[in-house]
């Protein structure tokens, strides 16, 4: 019972940072493309929220190691609350450049406060997994993920909402508050010393060395950068733009395409039961997954630049991508906590988790300048080449995924 109160306790943060996240994402996009931002700048206004989380992996797992899993969710939790502070200060009347200046720096803190909690609550499945019982991780990390990634797209819906009905800068001291919140009941809940490593964690073994945890992290950086390139700036775009819909709408839209991912990550695990014959996902499993995408995007880029409706070729390729991302990347979450030890899961999960910072972050910076130059289309045949190259990665995996270790 404890172990489930535990991962319960975890969840729930989780929950309510994912939430605010989803929400923040979305009053940021909308905000200042109503105010008449390009897709470049608005793309521009995330890239130290992206570029931070690439350090914040790396030194989060070496600090999560040395001090424990508890510090590092709840310096996530916080320093949250304070950007979603931080941005409810923004004047209208600052100059543009101030204005961008102000933005980034409060989405870095709110990227580090991403990756704090994300590599803290991912590690924690690990660390809670209860001994004899390690055929349950695939099913436990789906279903955080998947819970994750649905709440995520609730945010999505709730940031336009609350945009259309509170204005910017009251959305942002609600959510705060309500952040807050969830962070005091932490704080009074979770264990002490939970995922402190039992040996000194030396700041030089930073760098993962193990191979596969090393080809796995190269391809999770292609496989979200291929996501992002179209996701984070171009689609939001063209949906309000190209196709005139409302904030509200868009909003609506993203987040149920978040939640329906959501929903099938966290059910992976019986989607590829019969697939993989009660065994667990592998290399060739994660492979096999990119190089459908690959095909998939291409089809849609195709149907983009052709007569073919764009609304429906946009949705119901959208809807396919969705389906076949969120298994995949539920393969990748489940690999990368099976092939680390217990007693080091921080420092490799952290690892791990920087390069899907640095897969965001060329997404980002890409969505935007390729929307800008060439519109959705340019987005998606990037998009194309970067999971093609994750599938590419992912064959070099073992063709047996090793069995979880406790050490």
């Amino acid at each position: 019972m404890t172990v489930l109160r535990n991962y319960s306790l975890v969840t729930v943060a989780y929950w309510g940072f994912t939430l605010t996240d989803g929400a923040l994402r979305m009053l940021v996009l909308l905000h200042f493309h109503a105010l008449g931002y390009s897709a470049l700048q608005i793309a521009m206004l995330f890239l130290l929220y992206e570029l931070c989380g690439v350090v914040t992996n790396l030194v989060g797992g070496w600090i999560g190691s040395q001090f424990g899993l508890k510090i590092t969710l709840f310096a996530g939790l916080a320093l949250q609350v304070v950007a979603l502070t931080a941005l409810a200060g923004l004047q209208p009347d600052w100059p543009l450049s101030l204005s961008v200046a102000y933005v980034m720096g409060a989405q870095a803190l709110s990227g580090i406060a991403k990756d704090l909690t994300k590599m803290s609550s991912k590690s924690a499945i690990k660390v809670l997994l209860p001994k004899g019982e390690e055929g349950a991780l695939f099913k436990w990390v789906s279903l955080l993920t998947g819970s994750k990634n649905a709440l995520k797209g609730a945010g999505f819906f709730l940031g336009g909402v609350l945009l259309s009905w509170l204005g910017f800068r009251v959305a942002l001291l609600v959510m705060a508050a309500a952040l807050a919140l969830v962070l005091f009941a932490a704080v009074l809940a979770l264990p002490r010393g939970m995922g402190r490593a039992r040996s000194t964690v030396k700041f030089s073994n930073l760098l993962a060395k193990d191979r596969n945890i090393n080809l796995l992290s190269a391809a999770r950086l292609f496989l979200f950068g291929s996501r992002d390139v179209w996701f984070v700036v171009g689609l939001p775009i063209f949906l309000a733009a190209n196709l005139g819909w409302s904030h509200t709408r868009v909003g609506g839209f993203l987040a149920l395409w978040v939640i329906g991912y959501g929903g099938v990550q966290a059910v992976a695990p019986n989607l590829l039961r019969r697939g993989l014959a009660g065994g667990t996902p592998q290399g060739g499993t994660a492979a096999a997954g990119a190089f459908a995408l690959a095909a998939l995007t291409a089809l849609i880029a195709w149907g983009v630049q052709t007569t073919i409706s764009p609304w429906m070729t946009v949705i119901g390729g959208l809807a396919l991508f969705g389906l076949v991302f969120a298994i995949n990347s539920s393969v990748h979450s489940y690999l990368i906590l099976a092939y680390t030890k217990t007693d080091q899961v921080a420092l490799d999960v952290g690892f791990y988790y920087m390069a899907n910072a640095a897969g965001r972050l060329l997404g980002t910076l890409l969505s935007g300048l390729l929307f800008q130059l060439g519109g959705l289309p340019s987005c998606l045949w990037v998009s194309m080449v970067l999971v093609f190259t994750a599938g590419l990665l992912s064959l070099a995996l073992p063709r047996r995924a090793r069995t979880p270790q406790a050490s």
